[in-house]
């Protein structure tokens, strides 16, 4: 195993330890504050590595088959585990929560269905908006959450909240978005057959 598959499977390891120590504070009533202090660096870890992984493998030539399946794995799980920490403490409506994964899910199976043919999915522009609206609907619902947990006190905490609500709402659109073309590529591709 080389060293951008490591980063990967370690990003996919951090996930669940994100979801434990972002409930800790929910299931004991206590720790809130220091579980503000221990994810956001942890989220920012996780995104990091995501792009590292990428880079490294490429710039030293270090791509491989498994690194092509692990990392949009891990993207996936990491991005949804945080999704799943939102929705379940009120901070991300249930309704994005549910288009995002019915995406992933269904990228997976056209993913799967094409590489039984032979043929990789290309990343599309729309699959790098929705990479970027999900990292900044992350970062919204980290900030809503230390606002939360550290019981911070804001003047206009109703327009914090909007753009919060904002960042899901467009994650979800742009995965709805990515989604069609992936789609669309796939009915073109299994038509020259």
């Amino acid at each position: 195993m080389n060293l951008p598959t490591k980063i990967t499977v370690f990003r996919i390891i951090l996930a669940p330890v994100f979801f434990i120590l972002y409930f800790i504070p929910v299931w004991t009533g206590g720790f809130a504050a220091a579980s503000v202090y221990v994810l956001i660096p942890m989220f920012i870890v996780m995104e990091l590595s995501d792009a590292l992984d990428g880079y490294i493998a490429r710039k030293y030539n270090m791509v491989t088959d498994l690194g092509k399946i692990l990392d949009p794995f891990s993207d996936v799980i990491s991005r949804v585990t945080f999704f799943i920490c939102f929705t379940f403490t009120g901070i991300m409506p249930l309704w994005t929560l549910v288009i995002i994964i019915y995406r992933e899910l269904a990228i997976t199976f056209l993913r799967m269905m094409m590489m039984g043919r032979g043929t990789a999915m290309a990343a599309s522009i729309w699959g790098k908006a929705k990479a970027i609206t999900y990292t900044i609907a992350g970062v919204s619902g980290l900030l809503m959450m230390a606002i939360v947990r550290l019981e911070l006190d804001f003047a206009r905490m109703d327009i914090v909240e909007t753009i919060v609500l904002v960042s899901f709402i467009l994650a979800a659109l742009s995965s709805a978005a990515s989604f069609m073309t992936y789609f669309v590529a796939v009915r073109k591709a299994l038509k020259k057959d």
